[in-house]
């Protein structure tokens, strides 16, 4: 197991900044201490160029190599905000902000990449510039696109982009990863029915919005079961309704909200005209108004063959062959780092977090038995696509 001798000896001290990131979480672009920690530590660790405020609370670093005859620029990702969730490990490093937690390891990531950012720069064992992006707002918030917009792939021209997730109960020492699509879609849906209310003793006398939701809600059912090729993946969850407040007034209208997730463009545009198509129709046939606010919010994470394949190299380098999957199962969970992909080739890998409660679970904690796999990842991944001649 070729865990970096460097990292072994920092990881005490890593561990502990992972703990500080744990106990003291920000959300979406308001990350005042967690951004301002990251920038610091950079700068303490020797990073030639810190760049704050891209993507508005984003962090960039410039590490350039001991020689730059390639002229080529990798970019290795991590993201960094937390989630609106109670806690409820009882660890000692337990979030200090109440209804807010790192539920989903971004502190992990965070620290993780910034070792190997360390390392990198007492090392320099590497021809070419790396650039650790350090970003906000993935929970929703489409950071990734934030810092695209502002600037990062132009002031940065990366060759190759690589991002690194952990995942529960994959064991600690492994890896997984695949081409193609990994990751779905994500859409945001808002459907309302306009209807007339009035006194519920004289339902004749108005247009009932609930049973035009009970329609509408049934046939949206139908939409990937039958309109959905079969051996494509798709799913609309409707989640949230809301109407009326009294028991004894048919409401006006009601709100219905969902999300769409899919793992082909094309069957992600065939959802969208399917539920736009729907919803005002089956109102017209009960009297009513029916309007579909469809959101795109991330596209598809799709993995690059070739950078795929790439990076498996450095995890089996790091991890050995045994202990690297080629074939990880796609999910419809969404990631914006498909935003970085559909920008510059890369591959987005995942590392095992060992036995854990599930992501976005108030139980849920980073592993810090993986700080040392993920570190080396980074920097093996480095030597490999940035060799020395």
């Amino acid at each position: 197991m070729a865990i970096e001798n460097w990292v072994a000896r920092h990881v005490e001290s890593l561990t502990a900044f992972r703990r500080d990131l744990h106990q003291n979480p920000e959300l979406l672009y308001d990350l005042p201490r967690t951004a301002a920690t990251v920038a610091d530590a950079l700068r303490a660790a020797g990073v030639d160029e810190v760049i704050e405020g891209i993507g508005r609370t984003g962090v960039v670093g410039v590490i350039k190599g001991q020689s730059n005859t390639s002229g080529r620029m990798i970019g290795l990702r991590a993201d960094m905000d937390a989630l609106p969730i109670v806690e409820a490990t009882g660890k000692d490093w337990a979030s200090k902000v109440e209804g807010k937690m790192h539920a989903c390891g971004h502190d992990g990531h965070t620290t993780m990449l910034l070792g190997a950012a360390r390392h990198l720069v007492e090392s320099r064992a590497f021809d070419g510039t790396v650039i650790v992006i350090f970003q906000p707002a993935e929970e929703g918030g489409a950071g990734a696109k934030a810092m695209i917009d502002d600037g990062l792939f132009s002031r940065w021209p990366c060759d190759e982009v690589y991002g690194m997730h952990n995942r529960p109960n994959l064991p600690v020492g492994e890896f997984t990863i695949a081409p193609g699509p990994i990751m779905g879609s994500v859409d945001e849906v808002r459907i309302t029915i306009e209807g007339r209310g009035g006194h519920a003793a004289r339902p004749n006398e108005t247009i009932d919005t609930f049973p035009i939701a009970a329609a509408v809600i049934q046939a949206i059912q139908g939409i990937t079961s039958r309109t959905v090729d079969p051996m494509d993946n798709a799913v609309v969850s409707l989640c949230t309704i809301h109407a009326g407040d009294a028991f004894n007034v048919i409401p006006q209208a009601i709100e219905i909200t969902g999300t769409v997730r899919t793992l082909r463009e094309e069957v992600r545009l065939h959802v969208e005209n399917q539920l736009t198509a729907l919803v005002p129709n089956i109102a017209a046939g009960f009297g009513a108004v029916g309007a579909v606010e469809y959101i795109r919010m991330y596209p598809v994470t799709v993995n690059h063959d070739h950078e795929t394949t790439l990076a498996a190299a450095a995890a089996i380098e790091v991890a050995g062959a045994a202990h690297v999957s080629l074939d990880m199962p796609a999910v419809l969970g969404g990631e914006d780092f498909s935003f970085m992909l559909n920008e510059v080739p890369g591959a987005m890998i995942n590392i095992g977090n060992g036995p854990s409660a599930g992501l976005h679970h108030p139980e849920y904690d980073f592993n810090d038995d993986v700080i040392a796999w993920g570190c080396s990842y980074w920097t093996t991944l480095v030597r490999q696509r940035l060799p020395v001649n």
